[in-house]
């Protein structure tokens, strides 16, 4: 490790990709823009889009566009789209109109040939478009060639030209020309999503954080050991940052409050979504990892007054009645000052506590349980869940376990979320029975695994995405691909908070694709 502690967490890292421009393709001054999106629904289809009269005219394409003048297209006229959905690339929310993912597979300009009137010759059934994009040059010609009620039918084809090349197939083009991307990495870790049921000028909602100045991180290493540090606007009092709070691991040097405040920092943009609007229990550890630990949930009174409050209205006699929320970046560093070494999220809002958001899978190995069992598990409930057609992602817990969390729609009750994990938890548990207890008490299980569905209650958290877990060398909780379950270098706690920046920086947050995707829980039969 370098000399300087927070070197790593001072290299400017900005965890939002930010799509490639355009390119070549699209010609200054054409005035008529197009795009072509793959999109991912209830099927793989091509959207085919002409900006014609300020909206943008629409065609589905089952097999997607070529440039073989060979080879004719079905092309499906769908409704006009806002020209605000130029540019989508993301996810549309399960359940929402055209739900999926979608990638930018092209876009430039086109002008229509024998026609000034582009929309007219829409509504006569023939249009010809000289197309400029990355990928689809030379000519297209629509013609329409049916209708069978408010579904109106089109041949597509490319016309013999010099742009046409025999065979094109557009499978073998997949990625976007915005961002580079595939749909698979799109929809693991999306930068936007659009909704359907909102305005257009509204309807696009970005997915990513706000990054982190590296002369934050400077500040903080000139400190002395405590001192006032400015961090995302806020003027924080820091103390004692030369404390060791985690023992090294494999040989590194040991963890001290000053690096672990600069990872918080680095990190929360990340973990706030999945934190604002819900009260937070932190476990405490204000003499570091090897001293004693406590649960405190109650918003203490020296507080800054920006750290957010929520007041449980149910708080019976003895319980909390004024925890934090975490609405801001900010907040999640005063937290880890405090000595929040874990943050553990209500699955509910403050703003209504009894019903959950996400319905939530806990696999909690056995004393025997080894960790290919344990992944046999976790991809016995991936299965179960893309067949289903429910949106869901894992995540390593940074100790031994794997947790799944589940996006749901408003008006479930924790009575509802947690009998429809339990039955796919036993659903799962009678395919490997010799992997599984139902025990509720750890020494009647015999060493065995618990699928445990009794974490969807009020109260009861899973540790956040994210969060350091209180161990030798600061192992994290990291989200996961699904396609990393048979990754055979996974293991639950393979990151730390000194390596789980690179992976963010290099493959972004695998549950980003949660937010906005709640969903209805479909029966299990």
């Amino acid at each position: 490790m370098s000399g300087d502690p927070l070197e790593r967490y001072r290299r400017m890292r900005d965890f939002a990709r930010t799509p490639e421009p355009e390119g070549e393709g699209a010609r200054p001054g054409a005035g008529r823009r197009f795009v072509v999106q793959r999109h991912r629904a209830s099927r793989l289809h091509y959207d085919l889009r002409f900006e014609i009269d300020g909206v943008l005219v629409s065609w589905a394409v089952p097999k997607g566009p070529t440039l073989d003048p060979d080879v004719r297209r079905l092309a499906v006229h769908v409704e006009d789209h806002p020209v605000e959905y130029l540019h989508f690339e993301g996810i549309i929310p399960s359940g929402e109109y055209g739900g999926g993912d979608v990638v930018v597979w092209d876009a430039g300009t086109w002008e229509p040939v024998h026609t000034d009137e582009p929309a007219a010759a829409v509504a006569a059934g023939e249009l010809h478009a000289e197309m400029h994009g990355r990928k689809l040059r030379g000519r297209l010609v629509l013609v329409r060639t049916g209708t069978d009620g408010e579904r109106e039918s089109w041949m597509l084809r490319h016309k013999h030209d010099e742009h046409a090349v025999p065979g094109w197939e557009p499978e073998q083009h997949p990625r976007s020309v915005l961002s580079g991307r595939t749909n698979d990495e799109v929809a693991e870790d999306p930068d936007r999503a659009w909704r359907s049921d909102a305005p257009a000028a509204e309807a696009e909602v970005s997915l990513l954080p706000e990054p982190l100045t590296g002369e934050a991180i400077d500040a903080l290493a000139d400190l002395g050991g405590s001192g006032t540090w400015e961090v995302f606007g806020r003027r924080l009092k820091v103390t004692n940052l030369d404390k060791v709070l985690f023992p090294g691991a494999d040989g590194q040097p040991p963890i001290t409050k000053r690096e672990l405040l600069a990872y918080t920092a680095r990190v929360a943009p990340v973990v706030v979504p999945y934190l604002e609007g819900r009260a937070v229990n932190l476990h405490r550890y204000p003499d570091g990892v090897e001293g004693k630990g406590f649960w405190h949930k109650a918003r203490p009174a020296h507080a800054p007054d920006w750290v957010g409050a929520w007041d449980n209205p149910d708080a019976g006699a003895g319980e909390t009645t004024t925890y934090v929320v975490v609405d801001e970046p900010a907040t999640l560093v005063w937290a880890a000052n405090f000595g929040g070494l874990e943050w553990h999220p209500w699955t509910s809002r403050t703003t209504a506590p009894e019903e959950p958001t996400y319905a939530l899978i806990d696999l909690d190995p056995g004393e025997r349980t080894s960790w290919e069992e344990l992944l046999t598990l976790a991809r016995l409930h991936r299965t179960a869940l893309e067949h289903l057609g429910v949106t869901a992602r894992a995540k390593v817990t940074g100790s031994r376990g794997i947790q799944i969390w589940v996006p749901v729609v408003g008006g479930y009750t924790f009575d509802d979320t947690r009998a429809w994990v339990e039955r796919l938890s036993r659903t799962v548990g009678k395919v490997v029975p010799e992997l599984v207890s139902w025990k509720w008490e750890v020494k009647q299980r015999e060493g065995l695994a618990r699928l445990d569905f009794t974490q969807n209650a009020v109260n009861k958290t899973l540790v956040a995405p994210y969060s350091p877990r209180p161990r030798p060398g600061a192992p994290v909780s990291v989200p996961i691909s699904w396609s990393e379950l048979d990754d055979p270098d996974l293991r639950p706690d393979r990151w730390t908070i000194r390596t789980v920046l690179d992976r963010l920086a290099r493959r972004g947050d695998p549950f980003r694709a949660l937010l906005g995707a709640a969903q209805e829980l479909p029966e299990i039969t």
